[in-house]
């Protein structure tokens, strides 16, 4: 077993914190920052224990510690520390992987991966604690691993060696990188992003945007491990176990799987979805399939099943029942449970935050025991934590909640509500509305986040504008849920104006909020409204953005992959080269910089700013923006002093733009001293 001390000492004083006297405080972006989140939620064979991995960010070490556990579901013992994993494992979008530990059939193990001095390898830790072992010992990192069924083997599959990635790396160094549409043109091109645990040379694989490391479409290669005696041989891949369930062809009016779950008899659960984009009121089909995977199936036609939008399915074990997922509108979480023999459906549990098996963005299933299901349970005022929620009575217990002491301080700092709201059209929207306690009474300034607003929210979709953290200082934060989507990018635009412009005018018509005080910030298409309203909106006083919004710059550097790229772009945005220039005109900012109206704060990573570069060098120029740039980042930044760093800039700006407040320390004299020359130079040109 190989561990560093100093992350025991984290993790133990972690486990106490649940035991200590809350020492109530603001709270602060560095709490936000290191919240704990729960991923790999596994129940074991006899349904008695689950295992999860917590992640926490660490400031000081700059790293995300991931450690695994154990813990009895039906009792009150506190979890058991099993092992580390090692820093977290970002994939090319940013996010944490959420990889459920594999148990031994005897349950006395469980199997994960793990980055543990600079390999990836498969490990097992015995659920008493008393042991944890490296299982893989291969020149190359696993890439995925299945247990034997009766657990005397297991099989993992590898591409390159590290040498072979090391060495191709160091080649194209010697000899120069040869251009083609596998380079990422807005990117450096050597050893630019994290993967694994390294810096890595990255290659665009499957589409243009996402990065996988050199060498990442090195066939893949199966090897199996006897666990009795730890030899270690090739094997061809078509003797692998299956990996999940089996892959299903269903009738052409129910268009294709996009979820499925196999019980241990062999049936198959499923969501179904026809078309490419449904919208959530029409919802995905929920249905089984009998052992031989064909056949007419089984369709769930009850009232809970019917037009609503059902993200996740599992099987409920040792009972002929499936326990299904449904999110609603403003992203709250319900739990309902399918009995396939009789059709009735029956609540289990409901959230107006999240009820899933862990993860930031996508949850998963909560993992399921006979009698209770194990859930990451999330809200717009509390952070994670571990909860059992009986099946039958429904009733809800907090396992273990190592975040109770930010959300003893949330209740003490601000107030979070949902808010429910129309526009002047009549369509409906809905957000989280974070207040400051002590501004209760009086119309505060508002921050506006547009994209997406589940579970604990910390800072928006994306997670860079801490939305408690600036209500404690005196900012009203709004997260709001983006409109149903539309093709046309005008129409998309406008929706997005009318949902921020009209929740102004609630908040402000109930006192809350100040009209003329207002910011608004986003990632991917939150940026792009937010952006877009700094130019056809009167509304907002300032603005900030972590990613780039089309424009022709990025048109080029992304048009290599012109069949994927190109098409994408007139389908969803209507633009193309010259022939649609006035389109251009209405959609980005470059033709006419002097059209935003707002300052803007750009925060990026370095994987993406050159693509923002004919826009936001025009508008510095024009002391329009301030520019950041974070280096080795992705489209969602993941180094924990990155985000602080975020966080605490998002803070200042909102802070000297609708508060007229800046900071004492001298560190920030020089970002100041720029943001009053752009206060500045907007007093001479009236807003309009």
């Amino acid at each position: 077993m190989q561990q560093s001390s100093g992350s025991h000492i984290v993790w133990a004083a972690l486990l106490a914190l649940s035991a200590q006297s809350p020492n109530v405080s603001a709270v602060t972006s560095r709490q936000l920052v290191e919240v704990v989140d729960f991923t790999g939620i596994s129940t074991s064979p006899d349904g008695k224990l689950v295992a999860f991995r917590a992640d926490r960010a660490s400031v000081d070490r700059n790293v995300y510690d991931t450690v695994w556990y154990v813990q009895p579901i039906w009792s009150s013992a506190p979890p058991r520390r099993l092992g580390e994993a090692g820093p977290a494992m970002h994939d090319a979008g940013g996010e944490v992987p959420n990889e459920p530990a594999q148990w031994s059939p005897d349950g006395r193990w469980i199997y994960y991966r793990a980055l543990l001095d600079g390999r990836v390898d498969v490990w097992r830790a015995a659920v008493d604690g008393g042991r944890t072992e490296r299982v893989t010992r291969d020149p190359a990192n696993v890439r995925s691993f299945v247990l034997s069924g009766d657990g005397t083997t297991l099989f993992y599959s590898v591409g390159a060696t590290r040498e072979e990635v090391g060495d191709a790396e160091l080649d194209e160094y010697d000899h120069g990188v040869h251009i083609d549409r596998s380079v990422p043109l807005g990117d450096s091109l050597f050893r630019s992003g994290y993967h694994e645990g390294r810096l890595a040379t990255q290659r665009l694989v499957d589409n243009e945007v996402m990065g996988s490391q050199l060498l990442s479409q090195t066939p893949e290669r199966w090897k199996v491990v006897d666990l009795r005696t730890g030899t270690t041989r090739e094997m061809d891949a078509k003797q692998v176990p299956a990996r999940g369930p089996a892959r299903i062809e269903l009738p052409q009016d129910l268009g294709s799987a996009v979820k499925v779950a196999e019980a241990g008899d062999g049936r198959i659960a499923f969501l179904a979805r026809a078309g490419e984009r449904r919208t959530g009121a029409e919802g995905p089909t929920l249905g089984v399939l009998g052992r031989r995977k064909t056949g007419k199936p089984i369709l769930c036609v009850a009232t809970a099943c019917a037009r609503t939008r059902i993200t996740e399915i599992t099987w409920r074990p040792e009972r002929d029942e499936v326990v299904f997922t449904v999110t609603d509108e403003a992203m709250g979480q319900a739990l309902y449970r399918w009995n396939v023999a009789d059709g009735t459906v029956h609540a289990v549990a409901a959230s107006r935050g999240q009820l899933g098996g862990g993860g930031r963005w996508d949850t998963g299933a909560c993992a399921a025991s006979p009698d209770a299901l194990v859930c990451v349970a999330a809200d717009p005022d509390r952070p994670p934590r571990l909860e059992r929620v009986d099946l039958e009575s429904g009733e809800r217990r907090i396992l273990f909640d190592p975040n109770i002491d930010l959300t003893i301080d949330l209740a003490e700092t601000v107030t979070v509500e949902s808010a429910v709201w129309k526009d002047r059209e009549g369509r409906n929207y809905t957000g989280q509305l974070y207040r400051p306690l002590e501004r209760v009474g009086e119309p505060a300034p508002l921050f506006v986040a547009y994209y997406r607003c589940a579970g604990f929210i910390r800072g928006g979709m994306g997670d860079e504008w801490p939305m408690a953290t600036l209500a404690k200082h005196g900012i009203a934060a709004l997260c709001i849920n983006s409109a149903p989507f539309d093709e046309d990018a005008l129409a998309r635009f406008r929706h997005a104006q009318a949902a921020v412009e009209s929740a102004v005018e609630h908040l402000a018509s109930l006192g809350y909020v100040d009209p003329a005080r207002v910011g608004l910030g986003g990632l991917s298409f939150g940026a792009e409204v937010s952006l877009w309203m700094a130019v056809n909106s009167t509304v907002p006083r300032a603005i900030s953005v972590s990613t780039p919004v089309v424009s022709p710059l990025m048109h080029l550097l992304m048009s290599p992959w012109e069949e994927t790229h190109r098409s994408r772009l007139r389908r969803y945005w209507q633009l193309g080269g010259t022939e649609t220039l006035e389109r251009w005109r209405e959609i980005s900012p470059v033709l006419d910089p002097e059209q935003v109206r707002a300052p803007v704060l750009m925060q990026m990573s370095e994987q993406e700013y050159r693509y923002s570069l004919d826009y936001a060098v025009p508008l510095m120029r024009m002391d329009k923006a301030d520019l950041y740039v974070f280096p080795h980042e992705k489209h969602q930044k993941t180094m924990p002093r990155h985000k602080l760093a975020v966080y605490e800039r998002n803070l200042d700006w909102f802070r000297f733009w609708l508060l007229d407040t800046e900071e004492s320390d001298p560190a920030k004299l020089a970002q100041y001293a720029r943001w009053r020359e752009m206060k500045h130079q907007q007093a001479k040109a009236p807003r309009s």
